[in-house]
C-alpha cells in the first residue's frame, strides 16, 4: 500500500483535511437528522432498515472495493500479466455466493428482526456454544481486518504528503474522525461516507486509466512489451498456479460474501426489490473496478519495464507521477485519487467497526450478560468496547506484524469456517447442531494449525482444508446423528423447508 508520491505534500495534506472535515459532517449531519429519533439497535446498527437503492448500492461497493484493490491489485497484474485477469472473477464469484443466500435471508431478517449474522445462528440452532463459537470468529475476523485497515491508512497517508505527516499520525487522525463520525450517526453516517468515498474512488479509478492510455501507451504497447521481454506474462495460469487462483477464487469468494459487516448491509436494505436492486449494480463492477485496475497494471509494464518485485509496489505512485507532471487538471486528479482511496480504505474500516461493536452489544452483553438491559446502554457498551478495540488494534499497527497481504489471508482463513451454519442453515432443516460445532471448531483448529506452521498441502489454502473438515464433519455428522423430531420441525419453522 505505501506509495511515494513527488507531487505530494502539502496539496496532499489539503485534500486529506477536506476528506476528514467531509466525513465529519456527514456524522454531524447524520446525528442532527435522527436526533429526535429514539435511540435503537435497528436505527444505530442498521439505519432503521431503510437503506435506498444507491445508498445500498455504494455501502456494499465499499465493502467489497477497498483503496488496497487501487493500489495493491496493479502491481500483481505487473508482476504476472495476464494470468492476474483471474482477479475479475474474484468479485463475480462473491456476487454469485451473495445471490446464494442474500434474499432469503433478508426475508429472515425482516421476519425475525435479525440485527447481525449471529443473530441468525443463535435463531437457527439455539445452542450457547455454537452462537458463541461463531461470534469470536467473527470478532476474530473483524479485528483481523481492521487491523489490515489501519496499517493501510498510516501508509497511504505517509506516502500521500510525501512522509510530512508521519505513518503513526496519519493512523490516529482518521481513526479519531471514524470514531468520531460513527459514534455520532450510527449505520447512516457510516452508508453515507460509503457512497462518497464510493464516487471518489471510481472517479479516480478512472482518471488513472484514461490517463495512462493517453500518455503512458494502450494495451497493444504493453503487449509488445510483453512479446519482446516477459512472453510468460501473456500466458494464462498453468499447474500449481492454475491450483492456486481456483483456491483463492473459491476462499475469497465465500470469505468476502459472508463478512458479518455485508450482512449487516443485507439486513439494513429497505425491501426486498432494494437489495436485488443494488446487486444488479454490483454485478458490473468487478468489470469496471477490478477490471480497470487490472488494465492499469497492464500499462504499466510497457510503461515502466523492468522492475523489480520490490519496485513494483509503488507502481501506482510512479505512473501517478507521470501523469501529474502533464498538466494541472492529472496533477489535482491524481492528488483526489490517492486522497480517494484513503477515504476509501476508512470507509471499510467503519464498516468493520460498526459490526464489531454489534456483535459485542447485541450479541454477547445483550444476550449472555444483560439481556434486560435498554438499548441504549446496550449501544453504549458496544461503543465503548469499540473504541477498546481500537485503541489495542492502533498499537499494534503502530508498528506492523506482518505485510497486508498475511494479514488479509489470514482473515479469511478464520472467517470461511462459518460458512457451513450461515449458508446451510438456510436450507437444510436436519442440520445437527453438534455437527455443526463440532465442525466449525475442527475447521478453524486445522486451519489455523496450518496457518501458522506454513504448511499448505497440494498447494491447497490452509482455510480451504480447514473448510473440507468443517463440512465433513458437519454434513457426516448431521446424516449420522438425526435431529430429533422437535429440532427438525422448529428448524422447518424457522427457514420455511422440508430438507
Amino acid at each position: 500500500m505505501e506509495v511515494e508520491l513527488a507531487f505530494s505534500g502539502w496539496s496532499g495534506i489539503l485534500v486529506l483535511m477536506l476528506y476528514g472535515g467531509l466525513m465529519l459532517a456527514v456524522g454531524v449531519y447524520a446525528f442532527l437528522r435522527n436526533r429526535g429519533v429514539r435511540e435503537s439497535l435497528d436505527e444505530y446498527y442498521l439505519g432503521g432498515r431503510g437503506l435506498g437503492v444507491m445508498v445500498l448500492f455504494f455501502t456494499f461497493f465499499a465493502t467489497q472495493y477497498s483503496g488496497n484493490t487501487v493500489v495493491g491489485y496493479p502491481p500483481t497484474a505487473y508482476r504476472l500479466g495476464y494470468q492476474y485477469l483471474v482477479s475479475v472473477p474474484f468479485f463475480i464469484m462473491i456476487i454469485m455466493v451473495y445471490l446464494l443466500f442474500a434474499p432469503r435471508l433478508y426475508a429472515l431478517g425482516r421476519r425475525f428482526n435479525l440485527l447481525t449474522p449471529v443473530d441468525w445462528i443463535d435463531l437457527r440452532f439455539r445452542s450457547k456454544k455454537v452462537t458463541i463459537l461463531a461470534a469470536i470468529l467473527m470478532l476474530y475476523g473483524l479485528g483481523n481486518y481492521l487491523l489490515e485497515q489501519f496499517v493501510a491508512i498510516g501508509q497511504g497517508v505517509s506516502g500521500l504528503t510525501g512522509g510530512t505527516i508521519p505513518y503513526q499520525v496519519g493512523v490516529v487522525f482518521f481513526i479519531v474522525i471514524m470514531v468520531a463520525y460513527s459514534w455520532l450517526g450510527g449505520m447512516r453516517s457510516v452508508a453515507y461516507t460509503d457512497t462518497i468515498q464510493g464516487i471518489a474512488l471510481l472517479f479516480g479509478v478512472f482518471t488513472l486509466l484514461i490517463g495512462s492510455l493517453i500518455y503512458l501507451g494502450g494495451l497493444p504497447t504493453a503487449a509488445e512489451t510483453m512479446i519482446a521481454e516477459a512472453p510468460q506474462k501473456l500466458g494464462a495460469p498453468t499447474g500449481g498456479s492454475l491450483t492456486t487462483w481456483f483456491c483463492l477464487l473459491v476462499l475469497v469468494g465465500i470469505g468476502a460474501a459472508i463478512y458479518p459487516h455485508a450482512f449487516q448491509r443485507i439486513f439494513a436494505a429497505r425491501s426486498e426489490r432494494t437489495l436485488k436492486r443494488s446487486f444488479i449494480r454490483m454485478a458490473y463492477m468487478p468489470f469496471l473496478t477490478a477490471g480497470v485496475v487490472f488494465m492499469v497494471g497492464i500499462i504499466g509494464i510497457s510503461a515502466f519495464p523492468d522492475l523489480t518485485t520490490a519496485e513494483s509496489e509503488q507502481l501506482v505512485g510512479m505512473m501517478a507521477n507521470a501523469l501529474a507532471n502533464q498538466n494541472a487538471f492529472f496533477y489535482w486528479a491524481m492528488v483526489l485519487l490517492f486522497g480517494g482511496v484513503i477515504a476509501a480504505i476508512v470507509s471499510t474500516a467503519d464498516s468493520v467497526l460498526l459490526t464489531f461493536s454489534s456483535i459485542i452489544s447485541n450479541d454477547l452483553y445483550g444476550r449472555y450478560i444483560a439481556p434486560n438491559a435498554e438499548e441504549s446502554r446496550k449501544i453504549l457498551i458496544g461503543k465503548l468496547v469499540g473504541v477498546a478495540a481500537v485503541v489495542v488494534l492502533v498499537l499494534i499497527a503502530w508498528y506492523p506484524p506482518g505485510t497486508l497481504y498475511q494479514i488479509f489471508v489470514l482473515k479469511f482463513e478464520v472467517l470461511i469456517q462459518t460458512a457451513p451454519a450461515l449458508i446451510l442453515g438456510l436450507y437444510w432443516s436436519r442440520l445437527n447442531t453438534q455437527a455443526v460445532f463440532i465442525g466449525m471448531l475442527a475447521g478453524t483448529v486445522l486451519a489455523a494449525a496450518f496457518t501458522f506452521a506454513g504448511l499448505r498441502p497440494l498447494g491447497v489454502y490452509s482455510g480451504l482444508w480447514g473448510l473440507l473438515l468443517n463440512l465433513v464433519l458437519c454434513v457426516g455428522g448431521s446424516l449420522v446423528s438425526q435431529v430429533t423430531e422437535a429440532h427438525r420441525q422448529r428448524a422447518v419453522e424457522v427457514i420455511g423447508w422440508q430438507r
